[in-house]
């Protein structure tokens, strides 16, 4: 099993010196992968500075060598995909091909696409998922690309560099459980970020209902079966590690691979340097 650190883009995090000093604390101590969230706004945290997440994992590129980089997740219908498949290719270069891709339509959606002037209808968005996942695909191959699509269109395009990762680096679907939609759409691909109704943000999901995810995930895995998948949980563990390891082992026996450290999301720590770096030197949970 795999561990990782989930910070915002807003707060002191939207300070690309402070994810640096957080990704570079995090590789010290052995975690393999930091997160940051993927907001332009989001009303619960307004008044907050918020930044650009590419340019925050940038700076978290730059002071480390080993963890995986990425945002959990990232809107795909809120963006252009050529512009984010550059923005996504640089990084994976950057990074010497650490980066994994975690998408999703986003939320709030009221606050992420309408505020806006944009639809903030839940099939369209879907469509547009879709959609730009394939289309962003086929841009990270570095081969031409003609797509004319319901939403999209490129007219013989080749975007170099490719990316290092080949095919293309790791894509996580993320969605909420029990929605049945965005599981089938994550087993189409390599992995899945699912948050659940009955637990949100940094809270620990109950194991029944992993079981019955991962169940239902495995069963509409076809093309790509081959690979490997990840399924990527996340809440706040307690800081005694056999605590931990009782939160966290019932969970890896129903099939979980990736941990995701996560701050509670209305704590007031969420945001803030000094407690997460706390957080992080105190290293993964012992399993």
């Amino acid at each position: 099993m795999r561990f990782s650190i989930n910070i915002p883009n807003f707060g002191d995090f939207a300070d690309p010196r402070n994810v640096a000093t957080a990704a570079a604390a995090a590789e010290q101590a052995g975690w393999d992968g930091l997160f940051v969230w993927d907001h332009v706004l989001h009303r619960q945290h307004q008044g907050r500075p918020f930044a650009d997440p590419w340019m925050l994992l940038t700076a978290a590129a730059l002071t480390t060598s080993r963890i995986r980089l990425g945002t959990l997740l990232t809107p795909v219908p809120r963006h252009r995909p050529q512009q984010l498949a550059r923005q996504v290719a640089t990084l994976d270069q950057l990074s010497g091909g650490r980066v994994v891709f975690a998408a999703g339509l986003g939320g709030p959606i009221e606050d992420e696409y309408r505020s806006f002037g944009d639809s903030a209808e839940p099939r369209l968005l879907a469509e547009r998922l879709d959609e730009g996942l394939e289309l962003l695909r086929r841009f990270w191959s570095g081969e031409p690309v003609n797509h004319r699509g319901r939403h999209y269109e490129a007219r013989d395009v080749a975007l170099l560099p490719a990316t290092v990762q080949r095919p293309c680096p790791p894509v996580w679907i993320g969605g909420f459980w029990p929605r049945r939609p965005p599981m089938r759409r994550a087993a189409r691909w390599d992995g899945v970020v699912p948050l659940f109704e009955t637990a949100r943000h940094g809270h620990v999901p109950d194991v029944a209902e992993v079981r019955e995810l991962v169940a239902y995930v495995r069963r509409h895995r076809t093309a790509g079966a081959e690979r490997p998948f990840e399924f990527v949980l996340g809440g706040a563990t307690p800081r005694d590690a056999a605590k931990a390891r009782d939160v966290i082992g019932p969970l890896h026996d129903a099939g979980a691979t990736w941990w995701d450290e996560r701050q509670v999301q209305t704590g007031p720590d969420l945001d803030r340097l000094p407690p997460v770096l706390r957080r992080i030197e105190a290293g993964p949970p012992v399993f």
